[in-house]
């Protein structure tokens, strides 16, 4: 009974996840994908955040986004060892954040999960890759196309592949991101 369990476990949880990627990611009113979202992966949206069409997630819950803050279309957001993103962060299009990958010297490939962390304020910009295990410090400002490996500190600006640091950014950053729109 309990491989039959198992099975039907994996079946509902593998089910919800193709809803959530190919179904509810591409439906055209953001007010239901965020109460599917909210109530069905339970993920952890603040007040005025919006997530466009397109975004794909890699489990249920380990979501966590702050408020006045904004995932643009087609990003990969892989949650598996847990996604958090602060408040008034701005994520560009096609950003891929991993929070999984495997060991490249075990003799297994065992796979490991390690979360990330992006805190308040900051910008990442189109097509930018964060890897596993990554913080990106408050008010950090990641360049388009740039390959994050390491953690970035607060108010850096990094561009690159790997990622490296090139300014730096006012410490005294007071915007609030506001999206409103009902088609999106």
């Amino acid at each position: 009974m309990s491989g039959n369990y198992s099975y039907a476990r994996r079946i509902w949880f593998d089910g919800v996840l193709y809803v959530c990627n190919h179904l509810i990611a591409h439906f055209p009113s953001h007010f239901l994908r965020k109460v599917f979202y909210r109530s069905v992966m339970q993920f952890e949206i603040g007040a005025g955040s919006f997530i466009f069409m397109g975004a794909k997630f890699d489990a249920r819950r380990g979501f966590s986004l702050g408020s006045h803050s904004v995932i643009n279309d087609r990003c990969r957001l892989d949650n598996r060892g847990g996604l958090e993103i602060g408040s008034n962060v701005s994520i560009s299009s096609e950003v891929c954040i991993l929070t999984a990958d495997h060991d490249p010297r075990s003799s297994s490939f065992a796979g490991r999960n390690r979360a990330v962390r992006i805190d308040d304020r900051v910008f990442v910009g189109t097509r930018a890759t964060i890897l596993p295990g990554v913080t990106v410090g408050k008010g950090a400002f990641v360049a388009a196309g740039a390959l994050v490996t390491k953690n970035v500190a607060p108010f850096a600006i990094v561009a690159g592949s790997p990622a490296r640091v090139i300014g730096t950014r006012p410490t005294d950053l007071s915007y609030q991101i506001h999206y409103d729109r009902l088609f999106a």
